[in-house]
C-alpha cells in the first residue's frame, strides 16, 4: 500500500465506522465516515490519499494534503513539543518533524521548506528541513531546452531559487524573472544552461536551440579544433575521455547525444564527425 501517495481503490463494503476500500493487490484500508459522500456506493472506484492515523494504522482520506511523498512544500508550525514540531499540511493529523530532521530549531508560527519522507523502519510519514540531503549533486540528466517542473523556493540576491523535477537545485536569475512567482508554487520552466559544477540556470520561457551546456560545448569545441573529427566515441575508455576532454563518460555521452539530436554530428563506428 502506497503510504503518502494517492491510490485508486474500489469501495468493498460499508460499516458503522466507514467504508473499507480494496485495491488490486487485495489490500484494504478504511475511509472513515467523515469522508464519505452520499454518492458513494459499493464497487465504485475512488482515488484517495493514504497515510497513518494516530495509532499508526493505514487510513484513507479525501482531504488534499499540501505535499505528497518525496515532494516539497512550505508549511507552518502549529506546535512544538519535547520531541519535535507539528506542522499543518492540510490533513486532520499534523505532520511531525522530529528534532533530528530539523536543520535549525523550529518555532511556532514559522514557515519552513520541508520534504515529505517516510521512515523506513516504521513506515511513518515525517517532514524534514534537511533538504540538501535529497537533492542530487551529480551531473544532471538534463539537456539545454528541456522542459522541467519547478518548485519555487526563496528569493536570493541572485534571483529565485528553484528545485527542478524534485531532484536538482536551480536558479532563475533576476533579469530572467519575466513574471511574478509565488514561493511554494509549482510551474513549468526550461533548462537554459548547465554549468561545469552541475549548477543549472533556469528560464521561464523556451530557450534558443543553439545554446549548449558546458559539456556539449566542450565536445563541439574539441571537434572544431581537430578538423571536425574525433576518434573518441561512447565506446572509449572513461580514462581516455577524461584525459582528452576533461569529462566523465556520462557527461560525454550526454553531450554527443545532444549534438546528435541537433544534427550537429554523425556517429560512425570508430569516430564522430561534424556535419558540414
Amino acid at each position: 500500500m502506497k503510504i503518502g501517495e494517492y491510490s485508486t481503490f474500489v469501495i468493498d463494503r460499508f460499516t458503522s465506522v466507514g467504508a473499507f476500500l480494496r485495491n488490486s493487490e487485495d489490500e484494504e484500508v478504511l475511509l472513515p465516515n467523515k469522508y464519505l459522500e452520499d454518492s458513494f456506493e459499493e464497487d465504485q472506484e475512488i482515488t484517495v490519499f493514504v497515510y497513518r492515523d494516530s495509532e499508526d494504522r493505514p487510513v484513507a482520506t479525501t482531504e488534499i494534503p499540501y505535499v505528497t511523498l518525496n515532494g516539497f512544500a512550505f508549511l507552518t508550525v502549529k506546535d512544538v513539543t519535547g520531541i519535535g514540531a507539528f506542522l499543518d499540511w492540510g490533513l486532520e493529523k499534523d505532520l511531525f518533524v522530529p528534532f533530528k530532521e530539523q536543520q535549525a530549531k523550529m518555532a511556532v508560527g514559522g514557515e519552513y521548506l520541508i520534504r515529505l519522507i517516510k521512515d523506513d523502519k516504521t513506515d511513518r510519514l515525517l517532514g524534514t528541513t534537511k533538504i540538501n540531503r535529497y537533492l542530487s549533486s551529480e551531473d544532471p540528466d538534463l539537456s539545454i531546452g528541456d522542459e522541467i517542473e519547478l518548485f519555487v523556493g526563496e528569493i536570493s540576491d541572485l534571483g529565485r531559487e528553484v528545485i527542478i523535477n524534485d531532484t536538482y537545485k536551480g536558479m532563475i536569475f533576476k533579469d530572467h524573472l519575466v513574471r511574478p512567482l509565488k514561493t511554494g508554487e509549482r510551474t513549468t520552466g526550461y533548462v537554459e544552461f548547465i554549468r561545469q559544477d552541475g549548477k543549472i540556470d533556469v528560464s521561464l520561457v523556451p530557450v534558443g536551440v543553439e545554446k549548449f551546456d558546458h559539456f556539449t560545448q566542450t565536445v563541439l569545441d574539441f571537434l572544431n579544433a581537430n578538423g571536425g573529427v574525433m576518434t573518441i566515441t561512447d565506446k572509449s575508455h572513461p580514462d581516455i575521455i577524461r584525459e582528452e576532454l576533461g569529462l566523465s563518460k556520462k557527461s560525454f555521452k550526454k553531450a554527443i547525444g545532444n549534438l546528435y539530436k541537433k544534427r550537429k554530428i554523425k556517429l560512425l563506428d570508430d569516430k564522430i564527425e561534424l556535419v558540414k
